[in-house]
């Protein structure tokens, strides 16, 4: 297929965050011409993206606006798996397919959960620096600790949302010696671990030692952890949050933590990223990374693949992960 039977020209708003510099664009040169923006301010969508049939974007927003000033504009694929950042109904009326890319991070962002964990159960950081500073030299002891460690094996790890990266995270836990149970609103094919089970999300809260989420944003699971479900957890479990930063009310996560009602929280997500004022990056114990949970590599690699596959299953004809349907 020839590149100009396919499209004037692919778009790429915000190719930063997708490839530093490490990867390569030249997948898509054999749909089109690509011009790659490695940021675009919202003021310069419309001048950059005017000539545009293919637009790609990550996090840069496409408003109805915005995509009623671009007449030419036939496909948008976002470069993660949320979609918010488009207006999908405007675009849907526009004749502008939508696709994401919902699979590429799986063992990254499960991966990333037991960083979180393995930070908040063996404070591996204190410990290194107590180490560097001297601390180690001049103890009196062949080791010492500085904060309590907590095993793993035997706790119960409490996954709320159950599906690709929620069985994931089941798999290392229990592949850890822990007990794992779910709480979803799709209760199909129970792994085999030793006393899985399903359970309702009041049960799942009360029973855990770690809480895992993996639940889509939605008005139903905004703002699910709370001051009310937070009292539901024991005093000493952990919080893991590598989904969305609005399933969390912060100033409730960060008072729990503050005033010893919960042990910890690792989060990768927060309502607003970057964050201005949050009161979790004062709270006790609460480690928070700067949404890096699906950026490794190798899962950079794949949704770049699926980015080029997403686009030329369009350009044949056969849109694929089709989000405004």
């Amino acid at each position: 297929m020839s590149k100009e039977t396919v499209a004037k020209k692919i778009v790429v708003l915000d190719g930063y965050t997708l490839n530093p510099g490490d990867l390569s664009w030249d997948g898509f040169t054999q749909l089109a011409p690509i011009e790659v923006h490695p940021r675009t301010e919202p003021s310069k969508v419309v001048e950059r993206a005017r000539e545009a049939e293919f637009l790609l974007t990550n996090k840069t927003p496409l408003g109805a606006d915005t995509l009623a000033a671009l007449p030419d504009l036939r496909y948008i694929g976002v470069l993660a798996t949320g979609y918010n950042i488009v207006d999908v109904k405007a675009a849907k009326d526009r004749g502008i397919i939508v696709s994401n890319i919902p699979t590429y991070g799986t063992a990254s962002v499960a991966q990333h959960v037991f960083a979180l964990l393995l930070e908040l159960s063996n404070h591996v950081r204190v410990h290194a620096d107590a180490v560097r500073s001297g601390r180690w030299t001049t103890n009196e002891d062949w080791c010492f600790t500085l904060t309590p460690l907590v095993e793993l094996a035997d706790k119960t790890l409490g996954i709320v949302g159950f599906g690709r990266i929620g069985r994931q995270v089941g798999d290392i836990g229990h592949a850890l010696g822990m007990r794992i149970i779910a709480f979803d609103s799709v209760q199909t094919n129970p792994p085999p671990y030793p006393g899985f089970r399903f359970t309702s999300l009041d049960e799942l809260l009360e029973q855990s030692d770690v809480v895992s989420l993996h639940c889509p944003l939605f008005p139903e699971t905004k703002g699910m952890i709370n001051a009310t479900t937070l009292a539901q957890m024991k005093p000493t479990a952990f919080l893991i949050n590598t989904s969305r930063g609005p399933l969390i009310v912060e100033q409730d996560l960060a008072d729990a933590l503050n005033q010893g009602r919960l042990a910890g929280a690792g989060v990768d997500v927060l309502s607003v990223e970057p964050p201005v004022e949050n009161p979790l990056l004062s709270a006790q114990n609460c480690v928070i990374t700067p949404h890096i949970a699906w950026a490794s590599r190798e899962s950079r690699e794949r949704l770049m693949r699926l980015a080029i596959e997403n686009l030329s299953a369009f350009a044949q004809g056969r849109p694929q992960n089709v989000v405004n349907t």
